[in-house]
């Protein structure tokens, strides 16, 4: 099913087999430091929700029939994503329209970019996109919204918001909001609804249309801005009334605020009486043999560790597609599969809003490779017992997400998902919830540890990415003599290797820094792993060169990773724009400051000059010793600045020294940190008006200009 491409105000119909839907909820922030929520509206005619039960979000994720429910936040390369379940067959029929919303914790809308409501069926098949570009002051946002019009669901493409958040938001849709007596924000008076249609006779591409008067959209950040309507709008000609929503107990109220986190610290014993004695380990390393028990051992330590721990447990299952409820494990559960005893290493158990979602688990560890047999036999008995997925787990890394690395009967999947994770995977979800999202019992905080503890030794089994593969040296030593081309058969696999690289680097630093870092290219290239793999091998075969590019949020411009084969050198760089109101002498004197006294004095300076295709070019230790080396011609206007370190790239295929993997992270991390994280884009100066921009306006109204208490009320308003 192709994406439908919808734009702000249009609705359309979804297909008539269509009963269940994930919305996804997307976004991407620079500044790395803004978290944003979903939530959903269970509204009836009235546009109100009958109960405090019928608002989903974070602090009550499911609705009480368990026809809308939270699936937890992933991490992907667009970006970070909110994903929400909706099962249109249990929407109580009083409901007639769900609100797909969220807000942001700190911050505005405007301040993120790549803002995006996609609608897939249950199949996780694409229905729809809204992509939102006119976002501004709001911190709370309705993205769209799913609604019945004669037995028929619909979904609309809304894109408006409140300034006062969360609790802004849901008051106006009947919501009691009992936050805690320090809050002393009053709470907005109702409003109408903030859109007013006509559907009568409505066609499929039908827009929204607004009351008399309606505000700018980019205007629209306050209850009182909504569009009002002072004579109702006729729906029908002959509206059929709706049955009375059912009579529930009205709550004191639901707390909008987010619930604190404590990150605990894991404890270090401090009373050994010497360098060589270690801690005792909660999953022991000791006595693995066979590649069978090495495999059964990390199977043990990962399961139990999801049933022990439930926030990490619930991190997992949503990456793997699942909800985001109370997560059951089992190991080596028996099937029958015709006449045969089937045995997966693991069955995954999420019960949520009175569903249980269930994945069988296949898991293989070191230089184990899945078989597509095997697989395709746990994808038969999944279907058989009515479960959701089957989820393989071993050391190979996708090129791409959502990608697998065995190829099976498509027919098998149009009922179970097939999911892959790698173990790379694994440990950046449990780093990441231990390091930056905290777990708040401290004995669950020691359990993540541990197992960070065992899967980090090599003897578990769970390999990070270090080898290049057996491809490596003959595609190596073709680019140096030059004759590698992209139709050679070998290259592929190094292509494929390299893209590993990328992503397992990508979870690496997203890991380290608590932020998604994801790989930037092409949007052609994106979706398409043909041709990804076509781009790299062309580059490769024509320059002798792999490269990437990688977007950390909040960082001064996106890092640029050239592993020059041909040459021997890794080199990363970054651009960073100049500032714009200055000399020529003073923007260079501004990004020494910048650097300090951590960056190398062998990292090359690049100047980019506004018209001209030519560039400067001196190493940092000259240009601090002398800055006009750089400036040249003063009246050329630098437009930014191109940093690049350049280290030597390992050649061999594996291994710690004189590797080829290790020296590329090396050169990156090492770049990052004594260059990239210590720099901070110029903040552009708000435009100013001309000295006389009040000569036409009336004395009296030029002299309410600056009154505090007329500024303060259009705020207000």
């Amino acid at each position: 099913m192709e994406a439908r491409r919808i734009v702000k105000g249009e609705n359309f119909e979804l297909p008539i087999d269509v009963q269940r839907l994930r919305i996804v909820l997307g976004w991407n922030d620079a500044s790395g430091e803004r978290t944003l929520d979903a939530s959903a509206l269970l509204l009836g005619s009235d546009r109100k929700v009958a109960s405090d039960a019928d608002f989903v979000f974070y602090n009550q994720p499911a609705s009480v029939d368990g026809s809308v429910s939270l699936l937890g936040q992933t991490v992907t390369d667009a970006g970070v994503e909110e994903k929400l379940a909706i099962d249109l067959e249990a929407v109580p029929a009083e409901v007639s329209t769900i609100a797909l919303a969220a807000s942001v914790d700190r911050g505005r809308f405007g301040d993120l970019r790549d803002l995006r409501l996609v609608v897939l069926d249950g199949a996780d098949e694409h229905i729809a996109r809204y992509e939102i570009t006119d976002a501004t002051e709001e911190s709370a946002f309705v993205f769209g919204e799913v609604y019945r019009r004669n037995d028929r669901w619909k979904v609309r493409a809304v894109g408006q918001g409140w300034a006062n958040g969360l609790a802004g938001l849901a008051t106006d849709f009947g919501v009691r909001v009992d936050e805690e007596p320090e809050d002393t924000t009053p709470d907005p008076p109702d409003a109408t609804d903030y859109v007013t249609t006509v559907e009568a006779d409505e066609p499929a591409d039908a827009v929204v249309v607004l009351a008399e008067d309606p505000a700018p959209v980019g205007d629209l950040v306050s209850v009182e801005e909504f569009v009002t309507v002072k004579e109702p709008v006729p729906v029908e000609a002959a509206p059929v009334e709706p049955a009375p929503r059912a009579t529930r107990s009205r709550s004191t109220g639901v707390r909008t605020r987010r619930p604190k986190k404590a990150t605990s610290a894991v404890g270090v014993p401090s009373l050994a009486d010497g360098d060589g004695w270690q801690s005792a380990r909660l999953f022991s390393v000791a006595g693995i043999g066979a590649a069978d028990e090495q495999e059964k051992r990390a199977t043990s330590a990962l399961l139990s560790t999801m049933y022990a721990v439930k926030q990490f447990g619930r991190c997992i299952a949503t990456r793997l597609g699942g909800p985001g409820g109370t997560v059951e494990t089992f190991a080596e559960v028996q099937f029958t599969l015709g006449d045969r005893t089937v045995i997966p290493d693991g069955v995954l158990k999420v019960a949520r809003a009175g569903r249980v979602w269930t994945a069988l688990l296949e898991v293989k560890t070191g230089s184990g490779q899945l078989r597509r047999e095997q697989v395709e036999n746990y994808l038969d008995v999944a279907r058989e017992q009515g479960y959701d997925a089957v989820v393989t787990l071993s050391n190979e890394i996708s090129p791409g997400a959502g990608e697998h690395p065995i190829s099976v009967d498509k027919r098998k999947t149009r009922k179970v998902a097939l999911i892959h994770v790698s173990w790379a995977e694994i440990i950046h979800e449990a780093r990441m919830a231990l390091t930056h999202r905290g777990i708040s019992d401290p004995t669950q905080a020691w359990i993540l540890a541990e197992l960070i503890r065992y899967l980090d030794h090599p003897r578990s089994g769970a390999a990070t990415f270090d080898d290049m593969g057996a491809a490596w040296v003959p595609v190596r030593e073709a680019v140096v003599a030059g004759t590698l081309r992209a139709g050679d058969r070998k290259a592929p696999a190094v292509a494929d290797a390299w893209l590993r690289l990328v992503r397992w680097l990508s979870l690496k630093l997203t890991a380290d820094l608590g932020v998604a870092v994801a790989s930037v290219m092409p949007r052609k290239l994106a979706g398409d792993p043909v041709a990804r793999r076509q781009a790299v091998l062309t580059r490769l075969a024509a320059d002798g060169a792999l490269d990437a590019t990688l977007r950390v949020p909040g960082a001064a411009g996106p890092l640029s990773v050239v592993a020059d084969v041909r040459v021997g050198q890794v080199r990363t760089s970054v651009e960073v724009g100049a500032p714009q109101e200055w000399n020529s002498t003073r923007r260079v004197a501004w990004l020494l400051r910048q650097l300090g006294d951590e960056a190398p004095g062998d990292l090359l300076v690049e100047v980019i000059f506004a018209g001209r295709t030519e560039t400067a070019c001196e190493r940092l230790a000259d240009v601090r010793a002398k800055p006009a080396l750089l400036v040249g011609d003063r009246s050329l206007d630098i437009k930014a600045f191109r940093l690049t370190g350049c280290t030597p790239l390992g050649q061999r295929r594996s291994g710690v020294r004189g590797a080829f993997v290790p020296t590329v992270v090396g050169s990156v991390e090492t770049f990052y940190r004594g260059v990239v994280q210590g720099l901070r884009p110029w903040p552009s100066p708000a435009p100013k008006l001309p000295a006389d921009a009040t000569d036409d306006v009336p004395a009296d109204t030029a002299a309410d200009i600056g009154s505090p208490e007329i500024s303060s009320a259009a705020v207000s308003k």
